[in-house]
């Protein structure tokens, strides 16, 4: 099991040390907790819980190699704690495209975060 899928008898843990899986992360994944549609469906599902959450769909496109087992990832802005600011987190839908799991930017995927950064930057611009 990934450290962002959660489980009932698993406790909460993010990925690097992170001490807990951060709230909008939890509720990210549990909105789209139950995603059965396939690659066809995965943006539609990413971009409807990203707006539940008051939080924005910037882009989706192939993992190639970004992301362990994964075929998609999805770019988003979600709330960040209490702050009202927003921050960019990555949807990615597995290798058999039955799965979205929620994770934070890492060494990895570092420069999708900055690219998705400037991709608001430029949009807020226009």
């Amino acid at each position: 099991m990934l450290p962002t899928q959660i489980a009932a008898d698993t406790p909460l843990a993010a990925p690097a040390g992170d001490p807990a899986l951060p709230l909008e992360l939890l509720e990210l994944e549990l909105s789209l907790d139950g995603f059965s549609g396939g690659a066809e469906a995965f943006a539609a599902a990413v971009r409807t819980a990203a707006g539940q959450l008051g939080g924005d769909f910037l882009f989706e496109l192939p993992a190639s190699g970004l992301a362990e087992d994964c075929q998609r990832i999805a770019a988003l802005r979600v709330p960040k704690g209490g702050d009202g600011g927003l921050k960019v987190v990555f949807a990615l839908l597995d290798a058999e495209g039955a799965a979205i799991r929620v994770e934070n930017p890492d060494e990895k995927t570092g420069d999708l975060k900055r690219f998705a950064e400037a991709f608001v930057d430029v949009l807020q611009r226009i």
